[in-house]
């Protein structure tokens, strides 16, 4: 069997959590291989809404095996906070949720970091979200940071205060006061609670399944255009959030990669700083997020809106190979009479592009728009693909052409069964 790939193809909070949920059924083990807590995966089902941040989508389908893969940084605050608001719904979390031993751990200092490192940039702050992911990342490349295995360890505590007192080093560099008194008792808390739950050798976890023909899915956070290499850089996250990500963060051989299913807004948004060529401020912009409750799931900041763009949407189908598109949030534009898309960019120099260049965060760019009839149709109720709108076809037909791979889902409301499938088949 392959491990098969769901990823973001924008700037993250693109519904990667209600079409893992939604796919969930046709795989026995959904992992999660990077990022951490900046992640907000929102669920929505039997009314009432779910937002997971490093537990995988996956937790909520009967007999899914669920893992937090290598590749994740783990806060273990907010798995306790996560795993204490499941208890209500009865989950086999016991059973059915595992730990990668080799996933880095946030320590509450991390925190401290990231707000002081962030402080310090002044106007050219990069939005972090304040949870320690950088910090971490950047002990895990140091080699000094403390893996979920090492709260095995007898002398795990001395290997705490260590890395506490490196970090306390910098906060003083940093001139930045803090507090620890309520986050610590916290964390060692939620350590107590860790060394009860299944703590394995992910690696082989994830290839035994494969061995034994087991489906497996992984599930990606955050977006391509936030990876470290391939994002807006500097305004990324501080991991490898494309396909690659998933070989790296779960220990599976690139020729084990089988479908990766690229998921995108039919409008774009972001979160943070950084460029947004088809940015709007305006009252279209307002709508869109208005209507499509575009406010960050893990921070509550409003998030900035747009409309689609091409150029970027290629660029990260090409990088990760995308084989199928998920078009998320269709329901959003019923209202409007017209869209438009972006499908090229104006330099300053007059000169036209197609593609997603270098100097994206230096230079003056400006969107170059084609214009589509809106379909002005509630979708509530469709459930055939061949039978939506005529103008939402044509939509969905210039966006596949453009990118040149198949949009196999429309999803049209943030319920479960809102959701649209071309093939069936194509999906498993």
């Amino acid at each position: 069997m392959n491990v098969d790939v769901l990823l973001g193809l924008q700037w993250g909070d693109e519904g990667k959590g209600k079409i893992v949920d939604y796919l969930a059924p046709n795989y026995q083990v959904v992992a999660r291989f990077q990022g951490g807590p900046n992640a907000g995966h929102t669920l929505e089902f039997d009314n009432i809404k779910h937002v997971l941040h490093q537990i995988p989508s996956g937790v909520f389908r009967s007999g899914v095996h669920n893992v937090i893969g290598n590749g994740v940084v783990l806060d273990p605050i907010v798995l306790r906070e996560e795993l204490e608001a499941l208890k209500p719904y009865g989950l086999a979390l016991d059973t059915h949720l595992y730990v990668s031993k080799k996933a880095q751990l946030i320590l509450p200092t991390h925190r401290l970091l990231d707000a002081a490192y962030e402080q310090s940039k002044g106007k050219d702050k990069i939005g972090s979200t304040l949870r320690g992911i950088g910090p971490t990342y950047q002990d895990k490349i140091g080699r000094i940071g403390l893996r979920v295995g090492d709260i095995l360890n007898a002398d795990f505590e001395q290997q705490y205060d260590a890395l506490k007192a490196e970090h306390e080093k910098k906060l003083s560099y940093y001139q930045h006061a803090y507090d620890l008194s309520e986050a610590e008792p916290k964390f060692w808390q939620a350590i107590d609670m860790m060394r009860k739950m299944k703590l394995v050798d992910s690696e082989y976890f994830i290839n035994q399944h494969l061995e034994s023909g087991t489906a497996v899915l992984a599930e990606g956070a955050q977006g391509s255009l936030l990876d470290i290499d391939f994002g807006n850089y500097p305004f990324v996250t501080s991991s490898t959030t494309t396909a690659a990500g998933a070989c790296t963060g779960l220990g599976v051989a690139p020729r084990r990669i089988g479908e990766v299913f690229g998921i995108f807004k039919a409008y774009c948004t972001r979160v943070g700083s950084g460029p947004f060529v088809t940015e709007l401020n305006d009252e279209t912009g307002e709508f869109l997020r208005r209507e499509g409750h575009e406010f960050g799931a893990t921070t509550g900041r409003p998030r900035r809106c747009g409309w689609l763009d091409i150029p970027a949407l290629k660029y990260a189908a090409t990088i990760n190979g995308a084989t199928q598109l998920f078009m998320m949030k269709a329901d959003v534009l019923n209202q409007l009479d017209t869209l438009r898309v972006c499908t090229k960019y104006r330099l300053s120099d007059g000169s036209e592009i197609d593609y997603v260049p270098f100097e994206i965060c230096d230079a003056a760019i400006e969107p170059i728009y084609e214009t589509f009839e809106g379909w002005k149709t509630d979708l509530e109720g469709f459930d055939d693909f061949s039978q939506l709108p005529a103008a939402l076809l044509r939509y969905i037909d210039f966006i596949e052409e453009a990118v040149d791979v198949p949009i196999n889902i429309v999803s049209t409301g943030p319920n479960r069964n809102e959701t649209i499938i071309k093939s069936k088949e194509a999906l498993v």
